[in-house]
């Protein structure tokens, strides 16, 4: 592999994407991929930085060979339905829960809250957006610092029984931003929430207290390669 052509062809092989899918993602052609893949045209610094922070390539091993191919590999965890049905490729808009003040004003209809970042993601069902969670209640399923990519619910009681949730309750007026299984429970108006992790105890929460729910379509856990 003696070019950088050649590498990237091979690592969109790697990605498992067509070029129309690469393309779209750098915002170019697929003309222009073919031309930068086949030698005839050079790879952009911009196009070079958008496969460095959205793919974690190795910029030494794009511009030599040297090294490993990617800094770092993400492990998607679907979360699907049967009536789910797949998107080829979307761009999902990654927030910052501290630079947003919760997930009331990020779920708001007319919300102006600028994403940090976006995820580009192949062969899921239609996620509205993707945040960091903090916390060990759903480990080993998810950790601190994974993301969570959801889908938003207008109303808590469109809930599927026993499925992950990304929740914002309010405590004494402040905001509690969690991920949990959402089951039914045996009180009137409450909702149980249930952890991953058996050292979290499940939790009665009265329905009227959750001001924002979204359901949790997939996680992304990022591997540093040594």
């Amino acid at each position: 592999m003696d070019t950088i052509g050649k590498r990237l062809r091979v690592m969109r092989k790697q990605l498992n994407m067509t070029q129309e899918q690469l393309a779209q993602r750098l915002g170019i052609g697929k003309a222009a991929l073919s031309m930068i893949e086949t030698g005839k045209a050079g790879l952009s610094t911009r196009n070079k930085n958008i496969l460095v922070q959205d793919f974690n390539l190795n910029p030494e091993w794009i511009d030599s060979g040297e090294g490993k191919m990617f800094n770092a590999e993400p492990d998607l965890t679907p979360f699907t339905l049967r009536t789910d049905k797949s998107l080829p490729l979307q761009s999902v808009p990654l927030y910052s829960i501290e630079g947003t003040a919760g997930l009331v004003p990020l779920f708001a209809e007319n919300s102006e809250v600028k994403p940090i970042n976006h995820i580009h993601i192949p062969n899921l069902p239609k996620c509205d957006g993707a945040i960091y969670i903090v916390g060990d209640s759903m480990y080993p399923l998810l950790k601190s610092g994974d993301i969570v990519l959801y889908k938003q619910l207008s109303d808590v009681r469109d809930v599927f029984w026993g499925d992950m949730y990304l929740l914002s309750i309010d405590i004494d007026g402040e905001e509690y931003i969690t991920v949990k299984y959402v089951q039914k429970s045996d009180q009137e108006g409450y909702i149980r929430l249930v952890s991953q992790n058996p050292h979290h105890a499940d939790k009665e929460v009265a329905i009227d207290r959750v001001r924002a729910i979204a359901l949790v379509k997939a996680s992304i856990r990022m591997h540093t390669i040594g």
